[in-house]
Formats: structure tokens, sequence, C-alpha cells
């Protein structure tokens, strides 16, 4: 392929880091220099030769700055096509050098976005040169190389020291894609920002960093995470994180960031098969899993307090893929460590994003994501009979969990305890069925539980057979158009139910 040797670079970069390297490889190579501002001055401080930009355009930078290398002289010698002949005649006219390598760093926009800086420091860190900079150079990749970030400065680092600054097209069309990256996404920060208020509804997301998977849902498939998942963990131990279990920690931590006790819960294909807040972490661990201690096997373990040795010899009897936790005493570790492949997870105090988007058909769609969480205040009772202290606490728990389970989906719980639930059923009659015959088959007494749904009830089925299984109080949002029904067995049956107005479908 079309080999070419570096002979001149332009250099504008912001972050000066590891530059003095490529200087040195630069001086060795003879490659003649071009830069202005605050990067020539860095590099005449270092000690190498450069010429600056305003002695090839006989223009000074001007508007404090922000004009400086917006001229035809430098991008007359970037675009040029350097077997066109009528642009080698133009360049010969307007005695415009050729320029064969621009290295940029932009003004660092997200960064000041996220520092609370004020609106006029913000716009000024909006980069025009660089980008205009980074596009023409990666527009003209058949004659010049573009190296768009600090992130790419070893890649040029190589180049300069093995290849003695001889790139193949191959190169130059690859370092044209990143850098066409790189700006687009510098773009979509800055619309972003402009977007918060205005809310031009247009789909735009930029994620630079990703992490290929072993494989997809299922082994043929494959699979991808683009996001900063370090960001919001640290992996202490364990084998390569799946894409299933990516899913499962998502819904993990949705969950127990409903609940401000101390709480741990077990999941299975993003759905708690076990959950229970008490004031001791081992016993919230041994109630999770006395819930359903069959589907809890090659789960997702997650609580909001501190792992302790005491419970993490307990946990250490079962296999699970993932442990997820804020804190770890060091004995727990040393505990859970034992197994190799066993991922442990240290969360970090990020707060996550609070819009959702999921690919459909040929397109995306968006949502908010559901944060509301009931409180005895948003419970409003339906029927003579009204739950006491002790039973709105247990419908508040049931509720959050029957908030983060697929619908349809019915969830028994008592005590802080979830005692079974029937989730993903196409029917909630066959939701309820199903929680009762696992709350059963584990050995519990519904005497004295509390019901909670996702949706209303459209007929009296449900309240029917929770109340023939012994379940007196019962929670839902309310909204069906015989909603009569349900409230008059419940009053003919001596049991209490709360309307939330508040429906938690969850697909």
């Amino acid at each position: 392929m079309k080999e070419k040797k570096i002979t001149t670079a332009l250099i504008s970069v912001y972050h000066k880091d590891r530059l003095d390297e490529i200087l040195q490889k630069m001086a060795e190579l003879n490659i003649s220099i071009l830069s202005t501002g605050g990067t020539k001055e860095f590099i005449e401080k270092s000690g190498y030769k450069v010429t600056a930009v305003e002695e090839l355009t006989h223009y000074p930078s001007i508007l404090g700055g922000r004009v400086k290398t917006l001229h035809p002289k430098v991008f007359g010698g970037i675009l040029a096509r350097m077997g066109n002949a009528g642009d080698q005649q133009e360049m010969e006219q307007y005695e415009i050098p050729p320029i064969d390598l621009v290295v940029v760093d932009l003004y660092p926009f997200e960064d000041t976005v996220r520092s609370g800086a004020s609106e006029e420091d913000i716009i000024e860190k909006i980069d025009i040169g660089g980008i205009s900079l980074i596009r023409a150079a990666a527009k003209n990749f058949d004659d010049v190389v573009i190296i768009p970030s600090r992130d790419h400065y070893g890649d040029l680092l190589r180049i300069l020291t093995e290849n003695k600054g001889i790139t193949t097209w191959d190169e130059r069309k690859k370092f044209a894609l990143q850098a066409f990256n790189t700006s687009s996404h510098y773009d979509t920060a800055i619309f972003h920002y402009f977007n918060r208020d205005v809310q031009v509804n247009a789909f735009k997301q930029s994620i630079l960093q990703s992490r290929p998977l072993r494989y997809g849902e299922n082994p043929h498939q494959r699979g991808s995470f683009y996001g900063a998942f370090d960001d919001l963990f640290h992996q202490i131990h364990g084998k390569e994180i799946s894409y299933n279990n990516l899913l499962d920690i998502e819904a993990a931590v949705f969950l127990i960031d409903d609940f401000s006790e101390t709480t741990f819960a077990i999941l299975k294909h993003n759905n708690a098969c076990g959950i229970a807040s008490r004031p001791v972490l081992a016993d919230a661990w041994k109630d999770a899993l006395a819930g359903d201690p069959v589907s809890a096997f090659g789960g997702i373990l997650i609580t909001n307090a501190e792992m302790d040795a005491t419970t993490a010899a307990e946990v250490d009897s079962l296999f699970f893929e993932v442990i997820i936790a804020p804190a770890y005493e060091i004995k727990a570790l040393d505990i859970l460590k034992k197994k190799k492949n066993r991922i442990i997870l240290l969360r970090k105090p990020l707060q996550l994003p609070v819009v959702q988007f999921r690919s459909l058909l040929n397109g995306v769609i968006g949502q908010d994501r559901d944060t509301k969480t009931e409180t005895r205040t948003d419970m409003k009772p339906v029927t003579k009979q009204t739950p006491t202290d002790q039973e709105y606490e247990d419908l508040i728990f049931a509720n959050k969990v029957v908030k983060h389970s697929k619908s349809n989906t019915i969830v028994l719980a008592k005590n802080k305890q979830l005692m079974a639930s029937g989730v993903g059923q196409t029917s909630r009659v066959d939701a309820l069925k199903q929680a009762v015959a696992k709350a059963k088959s584990f050995g519990f007494t519904l005497d004295g539980g509390v019901m909670a749904s996702d949706a209303f009830f459209p007929f009296p089925d449900c309240v029917e057979i929770a109340n023939d299984a012994g379940i007196k109080i019962v929670i839902q949002p309310g909204g069906s158009v015989k909603d009569s029904d349900s409230i008059d067995f419940c009053n003919h049956h001596n049991m209490a139910m709360v309307f939330t107005g508040i429906r938690h479908f969850k697909h």
C-alpha cells in the first residue's frame, strides 16, 4: 500500500503529557514542526525547534486565542492532494507548505462541564480550531496522518520509533477512523450540554469506552459492553464478567438502592429470588436465602452493608456467580476468594443514569427510569380494614420488590422477608398461584403475610386466591373499572387493601 514518510507536523494540544517523547523522536527524524499558543511555548521550553503558525500565515492569533490556525495556508497544507496537479499548482502559487502530520488534543469540554464551571468557561472550552484540524486531516488521510487525542500518542511513538516516521495507507485510514470517532463524540457531548433545557427530540449517544464480552446472551451471539464499568465497580476477584452477569448486576443495583436498612438480596435472571432486611447482615443473608434456596444456586448476591467475615462464611457454602457490596472486611475477602472464578465487586459511590434506552425494531426507545418508590403516605386504604404499622412496613417492602420484578408479577412477603414471588407470567392469576405454591414448598406460613401486585386487578380472582391462601393484606395500584369487585370481596372477608395509584410494569 501507499507508504509516506512524515516530514512536517502541526501540533496543537491541550494536554502536554508525553509530548516531550514525541518531540524527541521528531527531532531525531528531522521532522519540521509548526505550532502556536501554549503548545508552541511548551515545545520551545523543551528545547526543540518550532515555527510559529503566525510566521506561516502572517496573521496573529486573534479574539483572545479563538482564531489561531483557521487560515488557508494551514488548511491548504493539510487538505492538498499530493497526486492532484491542480492542488499542487495552487500550493505553489500561494506558497502553501504541505503538512503530513497533525497532532491534536482537544479542549476538555466534558471535564469542564463535570467540574461545575460557569457557562462562560464551558463555552470557551468548545474547541473550534482543533476539531477543524482533525476533520481536515482525517478527510485527507491519503496523504496525512492524524493523531486526534493523547490516547493515540503511543501509536504515534511506535510509528516514529519502529517505522522511522513511515506510515502505510491502511494505518492512515485507521487513524482517520479514530479521528472521526473523537470528533463525533466531542460534538455529541456539546449537543447534550445545549439540549439540557431545550430538549430537541433526537437520539444521540456516544460512549468511547468498551469491553468485548465472551459472548452475548447465548454462546452463538457476539457481545460487547459500552461504558465505563470501572467507574461503578472495582473487580477485586474472579473471572471475566459476562453479558448475562451485567444484566443481573444492573437489576441487583437498582433493587438494593431502594432499601436503606441493612438488606441482602439474591437475584436470578434479573428477578429477586430472595431478599430480606435485618439489623444484622448475617440474618439478612439467611432469611434472603430461605426465600428460594433452589433458585439461589448460580445467582447474583448484593448487599448495601459491609460484608463481614461471619456473613462471608455463610455465603461461601453457596455456588454463586457475583457478589456486590460497598465494602468488605479483609477476612471476608480471604473467605470469598477461595473460589477462583467467583466475581467479587466493590461498588463505588457513583450515581446511575435516570434515563434508559433500548434498541427496538429499526430504532431506539427511551424512557425515564422508574425511580418512584412509594411510602406510607402514598398508600390509600380502600377497605374497612386498614393495615397495622407493621403491616405497612411489609407493604412498603413488598412493593419495592414488586417494582423490580418482571411483569406480570406478584410478591408475597412477611416481616421484611420475601416469601415467594411469581414473575414474568402472562396472567397475574398464574403469577399469584406460582408465588403461593413456591412459598408453601419452602415451608412458609402465609398467614400474616402481605401481597403486592405490579398492576391493578381487573377481576376479584387474585384477592380470592390470596384470601384462600391466608393473605389478608394487599397493595396494588388500583385503577380498574372493576376495582369495586375486589374491594367488596376484601370487605366481606376482613381483608385490608391499599391503592398507590402507581403502576410498576417491568418488561
